[in-house]
């Protein structure tokens, strides 16, 4: 099975290291890949430092900058994002990765999806006003209280790191943007939608593929990778065995001497394993043939939420261990599949990335130093300017997530206690919906575009959101769109042999100038300010609408 993720770096690896021939004046692969990255090294400096405005062109919101509406409809950062869109190679990549590696279906579900979000869903819940939802920003990953001022979190929170009934009880039930709730409801959509899908699809090849590793049939079809692959020693798997152990134990460990801080019991870390083990295939085989990955982070924290509710601490660690720890094996397997493909011995991609680990452990490390000491305020939204690259918007989302799954818990949210309860019901949605497609592809086979409509990523296609912005899907679909349409007018063939060489130059000269910009002059506090570097031009994108509710710098209706 082929891993959409790993083309590009099997198409850069190849240009680089094949001697390739051309015809008399033409243009080699590698010399392309060079006159790509002095391009998008060259041109970050505008979105990236010169024009930050680039990064979000929210034209929409010029015609009128003092309507609520307008902004709202315009902004490509707070709001639907009609008309805006992106230049920088970040804006569009940042999120949903390269669009130039997504397999057109994936591409059209994810388009499918957001459209049906953000123009359908997002729309009708907020000008019908569910769940209060004119009292909150259009679009926002904060939380609220009912009369739409900003929930203090920290006052629920006792000396030990727990919850405290009585200060929310006075405080009240805590909300979030009906957006926000709406991309929860996704989230559980797609999950279920993963499982069935995978049952239904490929349920018979997992269950032949199980039974045919304890057999040692010499009839097994091997492809060519795999006959080229078993000259070398394969990897034992005691070795695998002995890292899960020893890590495992690692954390019991940690989680027993740090119980005050951490707050994970012993069960928890097992579970999250389990958890882990379990979703790692199903969420594997998404990834693999749509070059997008269904987020088990709802699950785990739901779960874990249930079981030991008012701990947030402990609800992220579990987060941590069963959703990341996924996410991480699933990039071990890609990087191994990537040695697959470029015939690396299996022991040598092992021990690159043992020790690939550990460095990058430190690296990681010293980088968080080096930030926290060299960048004032660094993710205090409060403090840092309107055009701040700072902000830190997934450790925001991360926080959050702790706050609704971790400390108030999903009962008193998404359970009996809860606003939200009515949308647990997007779990039978996300189960009914790949039995429906399958049975619409049964009853007409002719009709091959069927067979195209993937739930996981359609309903999933938003999970990323926030904090992706509708400038981040627009510009991220246009380009996808736009491969796969060069792609299929002119010359496949010529278009495959350049896409995915095209999609490495543009990472590497964005990332080259990003960590060039940050080290020369970003660190050291020098920035530039006109009209250009002062946000995308939509003021009240996030203001409120509901009658008598006040918010900062914004009118009251």
């Amino acid at each position: 099975m082929w891993w959409p993720g790993n083309l590009v770096q099997v198409s850069l690896f190849r240009s680089l290291h094949e001697t390739e021939k051309r015809a008399k004046g033409g243009t080699s692969r590698t010399q392309f890949f060079l006159l790509v990255l002095v391009c998008s090294f060259a041109c970050c400096i505008f979105p990236g430092y010169l024009v930050q405005i680039l990064t979000s062109v929210s034209w929409l919101c010029w015609i009128n900058k003092k309507s609520v509406l307008v902004n709202q409809l315009g902004s490509g950062q707070n709001g639907l994002g009609i008309g805006s869109f992106g230049v920088d190679w970040n804006t569009i990549s940042s999120y949903l990765g390269t669009p130039l590696a997504s397999p057109w279906f994936a591409s059209a579900n994810i388009a499918v999806g957001f459209c049906f979000m953000m123009f359908v869903v997002t729309p009708l819940s907020y000008f019908l006003n569910l769940y209060r939802a004119k009292n909150f920003p259009f679009f926002s990953m904060g939380l609220y209280k009912a009369d739409g001022s900003t929930y203090n979190t920290s006052a629920v929170i006792n000396s030990n790191f727990q919850f405290d009934k009585i200060a929310y009880d006075k405080q009240g039930p805590l909300y979030m943007s009906t957006f926000f709730a709406m991309t929860y409801g996704l989230g559980f959509a797609a999950l279920s939608a993963t499982i069935v899908h995978v049952l239904i699809n490929n349920g018979s090849d997992i269950w032949d593929k199980m039974k045919g590793s304890f057999t040692n049939s010499k009839n097994k079809k091997i492809d060519v990778h795999t006959k080229l692959m078993q000259v070398y020693k394969q990897v034992p798997m005691w070795w695998f065995l002995a890292i899960l152990v020893v890590n495992i134990a690692l954390i019991l460990f940690t989680c027993h001497h740090y119980a005050d801080i951490l707050q994970l019991p012993w069960w928890g870390v097992l579970l999250a394993c389990a958890i882990a083990i379990l979703f790692t295939l199903p969420i594997g085989i998404i990834s693999a043939t749509t070059n997008q990955q269904p987020g088990l982070n709802v699950i785990t924290e739901y779960v874990f939420g249930y079981l030991y509710p008012g701990r947030p601490v402990a609800n992220m660690c579990f987060k941590t261990y069963g959703y990341i720890s996924m996410v991480q094996a699933l990039t071990f397997i890609s990087d191994f599949k990537l040695g697959h493909y470029m015939k690396i011995p299996p022991r040598a991609m092992f021990m690159a990335q043992v020790v690939g680990t550990f460095v990058s452990v430190v690296v990681y490390q010293a980088t968080a130093w080096v930030l926290m000491g060299s960048i004032p305020n660094l993710c205090n939204t409060e403090l840092l300017p309107k055009n701040s690259q700072w902000k830190c918007p997934m450790d925001h989302t991360f926080y959050d997530a702790s706050v609704i799954w971790g400390l108030v818990g999903p009962q008193r949210i998404f359970g009996n206690l809860g606003v939200y309860s009515a949308i647990n019901g997007f779990f039978l949605v996300g189960a009914i919906l790949p039995i429906l497609a399958w049975i619409a592809h049964k009853c007409f086979p002719n009709k091959s575009w069927i067979k195209q409509i993937h739930f996981p990523v359609l309903l999933g296609a938003t999970a990323l959101m926030p904090p992706a912005t509708s400038v981040n899907y627009v510009s991220w679909i246009f380009v996808a769109f736009l491969s796969g349409y060069v792609g299929f007018r002119y010359h496949q063939k010529a278009w495959q042999r350049y896409n995915y060489i095209l999609s490495g130059g543009l990472d590497a000269g964005t990332a080259f100038m990003s960590v060039l910009l940050f080290l020369a002059l970003q660190s050291k506090g020098v920035s530039i300010s006109w009209w250009g570097n002062n946000g995308e031009g939509c003021p009240l994108a996030s203001c409120p609408t509901a009658k008598g509710v006040v918010a900062a710098d914004c009118p009251v209706f």
